[in-house]
């Protein structure tokens, strides 16, 4: 596959180091593309759920691909978010390319956009942390069984499903929250004058214009590579939402190294992982 030049690429909630990442598709992705600035929008790496009985050899070629954009000279923005919040303490952090920050305000084509992870809009983060990270084992737990369970529909040539987005699409909380928050952030940025504001966080790629009395915003969100496989790429003046669709990357199949979709499973499904995983989880 022929890569594509772009200026600048966001993607977060990559959540490397947990069973719901999507490390295969996010490398190809990645090597698909040549970008001039690459913001790594907070979790990224999932200190809060890291275990060393879980680290496959696809999210290790994550970090060495991100190692080598700096290597090249592309611009590298890591911003933290809550689930790697404890690198926040070195936030100002540069090693030649590479910038280590807690948010980021760049200039594109004479518009100010504002890049930071959302999780501060997070009623849940800034007072129950302990159960916030209680819905993260929940969820991954949740994305492995959903994982199985697209396994056994695919065997059977039925359409894939994600459990998660039938939960959201059922409770109406959820969809109030992340009318909040995208609410919440867009007036936030108006008043400080951006024209753009770009998130993580929520799982939930988004490209819209919000009004409000004092004036308006483009709000963005990233989206997730756990089950949107979602970026962003800020193009000829335009922002884009890429969505990661299989069929586009067949012939990169045969990478090395990187296991099939089958394989991959298997070694998530693995009890003895499994166990070690919860055993850690619990001793935390």
């Amino acid at each position: 596959m022929e890569k594509r030049n772009i200026d600048v690429v966001v993607i977060s909630d990559v959540h490397l180091g947990t069973y719901g990442c999507h490390a295969k598709e996010l490398l190809k992705y990645l090597k698909s593309i040549r970008p001039k600035t690459l913001i790594l929008n907070g979790d990224i790496i999932d200190i809060w759920q890291f275990s060393k009985s879980y680290w496959p050899e696809s999210h290790m070629k994550v970090i060495r691909k991100l190692m080598k954009f700096v290597s090249e000279g592309v611009q590298v923005h890591y911003l933290t978010g809550n689930h790697d919040e404890m690198l926040r303490k070195f936030d100002g952090m540069e090693m030649g390319t590479f910038h280590l920050q807690n948010k980021l305000i760049m200039e594109l084509d004479g518009k100010k956009a504002w890049f930071f992870h959302g999780d501060i809009f997070d009623v849940t983060m800034q007072h129950s942390k302990w159960l916030a990270k209680m819905g993260a084992v929940g969820y991954d737990t949740l994305i492995l069984i959903n994982s199985f369970v697209n396994w056994v529909l695919t065997a059977f040539g039925r359409e894939k499903m994600s459990f998660s987005k039938k939960i959201k699409a059922r409770f109406k909380d959820a969809v109030k929250f992340i009318n909040s928050f995208e609410q919440t952030a867009a007036e936030l940025a108006i008043e400080k004058g951006y024209q753009y504001v770009v998130c993580g966080h929520i799982h939930q790629a988004e490209q819209r214009e919000i009004t409000m009395e004092n004036g308006m915003v483009t709000y963005l969100n990233s989206g997730d590579w756990v089950e949107s496989l979602t970026a962003l790429e800020y193009q000829n003046q335009n922002w884009t939402i890429f969505k990661y669709d299989h069929k586009d990357f067949i012939k990169d199949e045969t990478d090395e190294g990187i296991l099939s979709d089958g394989e991959d499973l298997k070694r998530k499904l693995d009890i003895n992982v499994l166990l070690q995983s919860i055993k850690y989880e619990i001793a935390q």
